[in-house]
């Protein structure tokens, strides 16, 4: 792993930076697992469409998400008092794979003040051959520019940024492919230009896209996205609800290591004053439905 400053400056200078071999392999070999868990109980959905509504009871889901290697980092970047708002499964399966077209992942999220950070965290082999990401170093720079409707190809988000503007930045400072193994991590800006190609190849190519905000960060996107779930530290001054870590259970999610000391584990956790169990008016599935639908209209970030 980078040592802390190289890695603060590479973010700073470039808007992104890679980090290798931060998880384990059976920790990745869990998370494998998991996505194909996930294909069987959630037939109906592309595996691109793995979406953060699906972690409302997933233990395993959460453990992930809170695990301390990848907290610590995005620490570095939004200090001691951590939430996550989201976690996607950015699932491309081989020869079908969807695109991501250019965008900034800031213009999709409601959030006031927009400080967060992107940890992508490669669950299969990301690589040229199968749509590893593909980034425009610096870009961080520019300011959020709502998206355009995309619809004439499959995209996974609908949309686009402007793409007078990523051929001015590309032609400046040209792209940079983020090629990783599993285990390995990549961070980026929520301003930053980016995309990814559709995954032609024999092979899955899958990543967990998880965003981590400083708990001054309010989440305003009216149920779309996790209240969030408090990482590390305080709550912060944001009038966010914090929402329960959910209890282990066979039905909900995968075995993992350490499942049956889990709940035990969140019991203290869930007894810390205001944190409250998420609402049940709509299933995960029914949530992560109309999450698709507010892509579909580019209405998500209203």
């Amino acid at each position: 792993m980078l040592d802390a400053d190289t890695l603060v400056r590479e973010y700073e200078e470039n808007g992104f930076a890679i980090i290798r071999n931060v998880l384990d392999a059976e920790l990745i070999k869990e998370a494998q697992a998991h996505v194909e868990w996930l294909g069987r109980r959630y037939p109906q959905l592309r595996p691109e469409e793995y979406h953060h509504p699906l972690m409302r009871n997933d233990a395993f889901w959460v453990r992930l998400v809170t695990d301390d290697r990848l907290v610590d980092i995005a620490e570095l970047f939004l200090g001691p008092d951590l939430a996550c708002f989201t976690a996607h499964y950015v699932c491309k399966p081989p020869k079908d794979g969807r695109p991501v077209l250019w965008h900034q992942d800031g213009a999709y999220w409601k959030l006031r003040p927009l400080v967060a950070l992107t940890v992508w965290v490669a669950i299969d082999p990301s690589n040229t051959s199968n749509g590893c990401l593909r980034i425009v170093p610096g870009s961080h720079r520019v300011p959020i520019i709502p998206p355009e409707s995309r619809t004439d190809t499959p995209n996974m988000l609908y949309s686009q940024t402007s793409q007078e503007l990523v051929d001015e930045w590309v032609a400046k400072a040209g792209i940079v492919d983020i090629e990783l193994a599993p285990g390995d991590v990549s961070i980026h800006h929520p301003n930053i230009l980016h995309y990814s190609e559709p995954n032609a190849s024999d092979n899955r190519r899958c990543g967990l896209d998880i965003g981590y905000i400083a708990t001054s960060t309010t989440v305003a996107n009216e149920g779309l996205y996790l209240d969030p779930i408090l990482v590390r530290g305080k709550r912060g001054t944001a009038t966010n609800n914090y929402r329960n870590y959910p209890a282990y259970s066979a039905e909900e999610t995968i075995p993992f290591r350490g499942h049956d000391a889990w709940n035990d584990r969140i019991a203290q956790l869930n007894a810390r004053n205001g944190f409250t169990a998420p609402a049940l008016g709509e299933t995960p599935l029914q949530t992560t439905h109309r999450m698709v639908q507010r892509l579909q209209e580019g209405t998500v970030s209203r």
